[in-house]
Parts: structure tokens; sequence; C-alpha cells
């Protein structure tokens, strides 16, 4: 039996960390006719192409407003996670999409809701990124369904349209197994991530909403609970439109907190972690929970008098003009296979670090200064430097809030980072390798287990801000979710309660 004190979260992540004494045995040969589809289909319904739209210049619809609106919504959905590149895979092809997935995997789907406007009517839409167009699956007014689950949320009163993200749970488990939670969560923040920068490309806001009943949502949108949940809502402000200027709005609730669970057999924890961590609606159709207010605290968390402190204060990357580089950018993405083990410089790093956690430096490039997270201030970042020209090798952490970097242990980590990557030679030859990690216990005591995927959404977010200031300083970036979890709290030097979410490795592409 589990202990009492652990919550079903901690027992989860306690559950999924690899061991080096076992991995080994845990390992499995994939069985490759079992592959699963990343694509959905639908066998009935009506389809919207989206072509014409993306493949012509906004130039060509000047005068036709109708057109416009169609290819700023085209747009959006392409930047966001349309296919940019087919690879040749073992006799057959791997579509590669704007945001990047653990092992090409793509276990998340988007569902595009509509209020009802005078051209998409209302009802529910599958954004069919393979064909890049629209299926039309349900034709009702669902809307007061989804503001009921989402409790009422402010940013859906005025918006027309919203973005629902799910994840199909054997598209990662086929290959990850319970551990592929972690990274379900992780690949939706590089999709959320991307929402927001496309957004600001096609003139539209996207209001995250983190906080809703799953059931009521997954009934809304006719899913099959067994095999896929929803992850996230967006209502999806349209610019143009000054009625939908909207404040900002919560963005996390908290569930119930799980400590009396049975004994769960491997195979089924996913399941089960996903189940308990839901939103259920109290008697009077609002949540029976307790409110949250986010902690923001004026300092950063490792501030140690022997500190040496090195300020990040940078020029922002130039997006050039309407975002045309950003547009670019998300286009190419890469996640880079092999780094040539040469250094990054100084300024680059700090280009990197200003672009994914100083938003408000971009508010000249149209860019949002307060893009939504669920809770920024539970997660820490720590960079552990093995060729920055400028900085001592040796482990930092990153004060946000200061925007400064505090080196904290001195040494060469190169072997460490090889060992506890699972061997994989990015962790040994980037420059710089960023960390992601969150006090877990903390976490859960302000919003329950659910905090879970609040904290691998954000990380994720953050980590595709990382991937696009790579790609557009020209060096290579790959993120990993796999690693020897407690060997990173040693290199690190954290306690090993602090959860690691995410690590992003940085360097020169060979």
């Amino acid at each position: 039996m589990p202990e009492i004190h652990q919550s079903i979260a901690q027992h989860y992540h306690e559950r999924t960390k690899y061991d080096p004494q076992t991995l080994a045995a845990k390992s499995q040969k994939l069985d490759w006719d079992k592959q699963p589809v990343p694509f959905k289909e639908y066998k009935i319904g009506s389809d919207i192409d989206l072509k014409p739209y993306l493949q012509e210049k906004p130039e060509a619809f000047v005068n036709n407003p109708d057109a416009q609106w169609w290819q700023r919504l085209s747009e959006f959905l392409f930047r966001s996670y349309g296919l940019t590149a087919r690879m040749p895979s073992m006799g057959s092809a791997v579509y590669l999409r704007a945001a990047p997935s653990a092992g090409g995997l793509y276990p998340a789907e988007v569902y595009l809701v509509s209020r009802g406007t005078p051209l998409l009517p209302p009802g529910l839409y599958n954004y069919q990124c393979r064909t890049h167009s629209l299926m039309h699956y349900w034709e009702s007014d669902v809307w007061p369904a989804l503001q009921t689950a989402c409790f009422w949320h402010s940013s859906l009163e005025s918006t027309q349209l919203a973005i629902i993200t799910t994840a199909v749970f054997y598209r990662s488990v086929w290959r990850y197994e319970d551990r592929a939670y972690r990274r379900i969560f992780l690949d939706t923040g590089h999709l959320l991530g991307n929402i927001e920068l496309a957004g600001a490309i096609a003139d539209y806001r996207p209001h995250l909403i983190g906080g809703f009943v799953d059931q009521a949502v997954n009934d809304l949108l006719y899913i099959d609970t067994q095999q896929e949940g929803v992850t996230a809502v967006l209502a999806l402000a349209d610019l143009l439109d000054i009625q939908q200027n909207l404040p900002l709005g919560q963005t996390a609730l908290p569930s119930t907190t799980e400590t009396n669970y049975p004994s769960i057999p491997d195979g089924e924890l996913l399941k089960y972690f996903h189940l308990h961590t839901q939103i259920e609606p109290g008697t009077t159709g609002k949540p029976n929970l307790p409110m949250v207010k986010q902690e923001r605290s004026l300092e950063d968390k490792y501030n140690f008098p022997f500190c040496d402190k090195i300020s990040t204060i940078t020029s922002p990357i130039d997006w050039g003009e309407k975002l045309t580089n950003l547009e670019t950018t998300m286009y190419k993405r890469r996640s880079t296979r092999a780094y040539s083990g040469d250094d990054l410089t100084l300024d680059e790093l700090k280009a990197l670090l200003d672009f994914t956690y100083q938003p408000q430096n971009y508010i000249i490039q149209n860019l949002d200064p307060q893009p939504d997270y669920l809770d920024l201030n539970l997660i820490e970042t720590f960079i552990v430097v093995s060729g920055v020209k400028g900085l001592d090798a040796g482990c930092y952490y990153y004060a946000p809030k200061a925007q400064e970097l505090r080196q904290i242990r001195f040494k060469n980590f190169r072997r460490e980072l090889h060992f506890l990557c699972l061997g994989q030679e990015l962790g040994r030859d980037a420059g710089a390798v960023l960390f992601h990690t969150a006090d877990l216990k903390r976490a859960i005591a302000q919003y329950g287990d659910r905090v879970y995927r609040y904290l691998h959404l954000d990380a994720g977010h953050l980590g595709q801000r990382l991937n696009l200031a790579a790609i557009r300083l020209n060096l290579g970036v790959s993120g990993i979710g796999g690693f020897f979890d407690d060997q990173v709290n040693e290199v690190l030097g954290i306690p090993i309660d602090e959860a690691v979410l995410y690590i992003t490795t940085l360097g020169r592409p060979r």
C-alpha cells in the first residue's frame, strides 16, 4: 500500500522516475505493428479546406473581408500545429508539426469551438493538420455548455471562438508507458507556446483556462474518455473586435488531493492519475473547492551571499517587421539531433533567456507582454554551463525577476550530463543545459494533484519559447523528457523531493 502522506501526484512522480538500476530491466521492445497513427479521422462531417488561404499572400485578400478572416484563422492554426515537413522513416513517413513532440508521437488534438459567426456556423470542429482543414463534425450551439463546464469563465463571455486541446493517451503510452503523462503535458505546453505566438501573428489573443469540469468538456466534444481526455481550454479573443479586448482572467483552479488510493498496477497508473486530477462540479454548478490566490514573490528563490551574479539584461531578439521572422522560425523549427561541442556566447544565452522569461520586452514588436501561464511562480530554472564563452563552467540559478544568473556550483558537469540524460550525447555536447524544477509538495498544497498538469504545461510552454529563440539565433536546441530524476537533483544540488520537470539542451548544431 502507498504511504498515506503521499498524494497521488507525488506517488505518480516517484513511480515514474527513471533509475539506472531498474531502467534496463523495464525497457521493452516496441511492437511496431501497434504503432499508433497520430491523426484523427471522422467518417461523418463536412470539411472546410484552409489551404487556399495559406497559399495566397494576405495582399490577395485586401478587398475581401471574408477571405481576410479565413486567412487569419488558417494561419493561426497552421502556425500552431500544422505540418511543416515529411520525413522518410522505416519505409513509411513521419510528418513533423509546428510544435515538437517526444518521439514524434503527437498525442495532442486541437478542436475549435464556434459560438456561431457569420462565416463559421456554431458547433464543433477538429483541426485536421494532415490536410490543413477543419472537420465540422457537430452542428449545434455548444457554447453555453462550454461556459458551464468552465464555471462561466469571464473570457468566454465576449469571445466567439475557443480552442480545446486533448490528448490521445495511447499515442505516447505505446512508447513511454506510464511516464507518458509527463510527456503528454510537456507536448501540450509546446503547443500552448505556439498558440500564444501564432495568435500575435494572426491578431488573436488566447486566454488560457486550466480549471474546468473535465467530464463535461469531454462529453461536449463527444470523445471516448478511455482513449482521450481534455488538457486545456483557450478562449480565442479576436483583437480586431474591440469588444473582445479582454482583461486577464484566472487560469488555474485547484483539484482535490488524493491520498487514499489503492495499489495501482503498472500500465494503469497513467489513466488512474488522470482521472483523479479532474475537477468535479459542486452542487451549485460552481467548483466546490477553495479559491487560490497565486503567490507573487518579489524575490527569486536562490540568493546566497557567495553567489557570483551575472546580469542577463540584453537587447531583445528582432522578430522582423510584422513578425515575419517569427513566422519563418515557427515553420523551420526542428529539434537538433547532435551538437558540435563548440561554445555558445554569453550574449546568445542572454538573448534566449530574455525572450523566454521577459515577454514585457517584446511589446514594441507586437507580442503579448503578459502571456497566460498556469502559475510560473511554482517553477524554478537552473542552467548547467559546460561551454559558454564568458561564463565559468558550473551550475547557475536563473533569477527571472532580478534578471541575473547566480552561480551555485563550480564544476564542469559534461560527464554527469551525459549520464543523467540516459547516455544521450546531446547532454554531453551541449554548451548549456537548462532545467525546470518545482517544489512538488508546495505546489500540491496550493492546487491539489491537478497541479502536476499545470507544472508540465508551463514547463513545455517555456521550453517552446526557448526552442524558437534558439532557432532564430541559428543555434541547436532539443528538449529531453527522459532522464534519471534523482541524479539531476544531485548535479543541481537541490533537495531530492524537488521535482525535475523538463530539460532543454542548447548548443551549436553539428
